[in-house]
């Protein structure tokens, strides 16, 4: 009758080790689940926050345009006391040898004067003479023009220039006084100095704002060669030299780009919440299986404890 109370008393506690281990098993399987809802809770947040801060924060985007020609840009120059003496297109990069530096020659360029009101002041008036720019790039269409001072009394001698996009715009405004005070409000001015040619190669950018309107600026780059001036009488006037030219025949465009994804982040998010959901119907499930199995062990020993009675 012992031997066999023995082999009684062995089985329930062998089922109770395995019962016991299934218990720890899942017990660890639920807190590794709820690891995991962790983890996608706070993916969930990391998504929305990246989200924000990319919609807050575009991306810079530059594409380059190529073009074979330009609409022609307006060079307005405001002179002074200085005066034009000759203004030529030329091709390839090739100027001819200068012809009588100092004396009245060709003016083969578009040119326009207007006299407006000072944009900044309202009261002083400002005199500028408009002159078509170059267009044909592949040809390296260059401008090259020539201006005389016949004397001044300060120190330095220099003649103030602006560039804007479009000539034809210029020539085509009903209000040409209106349209150069918009000009100067808008775009940089440069110099150049007398006694030097001076060869200015531009660049065009465009910039596409939020709202979708467009500006424009130009780009420069400044070459300065001194001029030998070989009059045979020294002289007290001055020569200014300078020439327009396209640098490459490409137009940037830069616009600020959302990289953020809506679309991503919808998938992302609905991938993350399919794996909340099934991990909280594991966890449910795993404690009801736990329920369970700790219901039939008591029900089991209650049973072995009767059977002993």
């Amino acid at each position: 009758f012992l031997p066999a109370l023995e082999l009684g008393t062995t089985a329930p506690s062998l089922r109770f080790s395995k019962t016991c281990l299934k218990n720890v098993f899942s017990v660890i399987l639920l807190f590794i689940y709820l690891l995991l809802m962790a983890v996608a809770v706070f993916l969930v947040y990391q998504t929305i926050s990246d989200f924000r801060e990319k919609l807050k924060h575009p991306v810079m985007s530059v594409s380059y345009k190529e073009v074979s020609l330009y609409d022609a840009p307006g060079i307005a120059f405001y002179p002074g006391k200085a005066r034009l003496l000759s203004c030529k297109h030329h091709y390839y990069d090739h100027i001819p040898p200068l012809i009588n530096p100092g004396q009245p020659g060709a003016i083969e360029c578009t040119t326009q004067r207007i006299n407006y009101t000072d944009p900044f002041t309202n009261q002083t008036m400002k005199y500028a003479l408009v002159v078509q720019g170059p267009r044909d790039v592949k040809k390296k269409e260059l401008v090259f023009l020539q201006f005389h001072l016949n004397g001044t009394d300060q120190d330095f001698s220099a003649i103030d220039y602006l560039l804007f996009s479009s000539f034809q715009e210029f020539i085509n405004s009903p209000e040409k006084a209106e349209f150069m005070k918009d000009c100067e409000s808008s775009y940089s001015s440069w110099k150049f100095s007398g006694g030097f040619r001076t060869w200015v190669k531009m660049s065009l950018v465009k910039t596409k704002e939020e709202d979708g309107s467009e500006t424009v600026e130009f780009k420069q780059e400044t070459s300065v060669v001194n001029y030998i001036d070989q009059r045979t009488k020294p002289r007290s006037d001055q020569l200014f030299f300078v020439v327009f030219e396209w640098k490459d025949p490409f137009i940037q465009t830069v616009q600020d780009i959302i990289t953020a994804n809506p679309w991503n982040m919808i998938a992302l998010l609905c991938g993350i919440f399919l794996a909340l959901f099934k991990a909280a119907d594991f966890a449910k499930l795993s404690v009801k299986w736990m329920i369970k199995i700790r219901k039939r062990h008591l029900k089991r020993s209650r049973q072995v404890m009767n059977h002993i009675n």
